[in-house]
């Protein structure tokens, strides 16, 4: 492909090569009332692992999924399963100490450890491999980030150290810095082995089953979205935000971002390893190995707030293109998806009671890009709390750990001005296209009637009109072209072009608006 000429081979439709694994076990809804005694909300890997750690040691557990399950950002993911999360550690004993961040390094290993272990025990063939992970600078500014990193791994002891002679890379690094005996794998592989176990030990599966809300703190029932009601003495949610964000305001205490992914076959040679740029903007490298045994490379990154892209949304796609052909030379790319996260005010996941008084609802969010290895860890975490076993990490991830150092309440009040300042930004945009000006396979803000709607014409010229104020507190949602969603600003909920709910916060759809002729 000549990029001089504009042309790009990025999918017009988003695609996960996770998602291609066709051998995922499909479920019922829930209809009508049940009781159980653990009820967990949302099918990713930390509710899989959490209903399989728990079925496994005799409790009664029903998990339920608002779509398919390990469709949420499980299945659109690096699946990089590693302690090693970018500049991190240097910054990490700034916020919390020393020791505290030796154990959330300790943390994240026990994570890798568990889903190879587990792996090996139930003979899950889902492409595990061990890897060396690398942060690179290509710039001045950013190979003082990586000495500066490597001299964190040196007073935790972690297994590793700068490496920049390791590199495979086929450009010119100033410094790197690896982590050795790291990994990677195919995600929906390994857990679609673990839903199959989980049913086997009698636990129960509901797919498009929405939770809208949790009755009562002390008996936790469950409602759905079609008013089906689960009785539970414990409740995990495990939605990645937390649906139910104002016990414990977690709306306030969580930045939300989005980051892309192209899986590409290359002309270049692809490199072992996984890397990760400490330089702006994000460059994830990885490979994974394809049915015919070929490797596909994996470039992510060029990541911004959801709701906030400056350019159109494909052009994140088309930036980790004209970095792969201009280093590594692509042939096709059969693969696009991109990926939701969430980070907390000091980077280290919530995992818990999901606040004070809530002993019976449990939460597991704020992994920070790094779900894999943080999600195994709050998996069994959670269950361990539940099955009433010390854990050495609950205080480090307690989400009612109540310090907030200086810099969290710099960000905490920076993220909520800019909530409000986005209420009323959204509320005074004015659309410049009208429906009928609208191009077919085109999205935006309209003109409508004596007001304004959300557009979109699809590809047969079909028009879509819904009430763009996002319906979890009001801000105005944004286009996103590439995903053909509306975004949130402030809280990161998602919908899809028909107004469906796509990533929470929000649990009820945005107004459709019918057409008048």
């Amino acid at each position: 492909m000549r990029q001089e000429e504009n042309i790009t081979q990025v999918p017009d439709e988003q695609k996960s090569y996770w998602r291609e694994y066709k051998n995922v076990p499909s479920y019922p809804a829930l209809q009508g009332n049940e009781s159980t005694d653990v009820g967990i909300i949302g099918g990713g890997i930390v509710g899989v692992i959490s209903a399989y750690l728990l079925a496994k040691a005799g409790r009664k557990v029903t998990l339920i999924d608002a779509g398919k399950l390990i469709d949420g950002v499980t299945g659109y993911t690096t699946a990089k399963i590693t302690a090693q999360h970018g500049v991190f550690y240097f910054p990490l004993i700034k916020i919390m100490g020393q020791e505290k961040a030796r154990q959330y390094y300790d943390a994240n290993m026990a994570g890798l450890n568990y889903i190879e272990e587990t792996a090996s025990e139930l003979g899950i063939d889902c492409d595990f491999s061990h890897q060396n992970a690398f942060i690179y600078a290509n710039t001045a500014i950013g190979a003082k980030l990586v000495q500066k990193e490597a001299e964190a791994y040196e007073q935790l002891g972690i297994n590793g150290g700068l490496a920049k002679e390791e590199v495979e890379l086929p450009f010119e690094v100033q410094e790197a810095l690896v982590m050795r005996n790291q990994a990677q794998f195919h995600p929906v592989k390994f857990l679609a082995k673990l839903v199959s176990e989980i049913e086997r030990l009698g636990g129960k599966i509901y797919e498009q089953t929405r939770a809208v809300k949790i009755l009562s703190k002390n008996d936790p029932v469950i409602q759905t979205e079609n008013m089906s009601h689960l009785s539970c003495n414990k409740v995990i949610v495990a939605t990645h935000y937390p649906f139910n964000s104002s016990d414990g305001f977690y709306f306030t205490r969580l930045n939300v971002n989005r980051s892309y992914v192209i899986g590409a076959r290359t002309t270049g040679k692809v490199p072992e390893g996984m890397y990760i740029s400490a330089d702006m903007p994000s460059r994830s490298i990885r490979y994974a190995t394809d049915e015919n045994g070929e490797k596909l490379l994996l470039i992510g990154g060029d990541g911004h707030a959801t709701g906030k892209s400056k350019s159109p949304t494909m052009e994140h796609y088309k930036n980790l293109e004209k970095f792969g052909e201009k280093y590594f030379g692509i042939r096709e790319i059969p693969y696009r998806w991109s990926a939701q996260d969430m980070t907390t005010l000091d980077k280290v996941p919530y995992v818990g009671t999901i606040t004070a008084g809530y002993d019976n609802i449990l939460v597991a969010t704020g992994f920070h890009k790094w779900g894999m290895s943080n999600g195994a860890v709050a998996a069994m975490m959670l269950s361990d709390q539940i099955l009433g076993n010390p854990n050495p990490y609950a205080e480090l991830y307690d989400p009612t750990r109540t310090k907030m150092k200086a810099v969290d309440a710099l960000s905490f009040l920076k993220d909520n001005g800019g909530v409000a300042k986005e209420l009323v930004k959204g509320k005074l945009k004015m659309p410049s296209k009208t429906v009928e000006t609208l191009e077919k396979d085109e999205g935006g803000l309209v003109k409508y009637g004596k007001g304004k709607a959300g557009g979109y014409k699809d590809k047969y010229g079909q028009v879509h009109l819904v009430d763009t104020a996002c319906t979890h507190m009001g801000c105005e949602t944004h286009w996103n072209d590439a995903e053909r969603s509306w975004d949130c600003p402030c809280h990161g909920s998602r919908f899809s072009y028909t107004g469906e709910v796509l990533d929470g916060p929000a649990v009820k759809p945005l107004k459709k608006i019918e057409q008048e002729y």
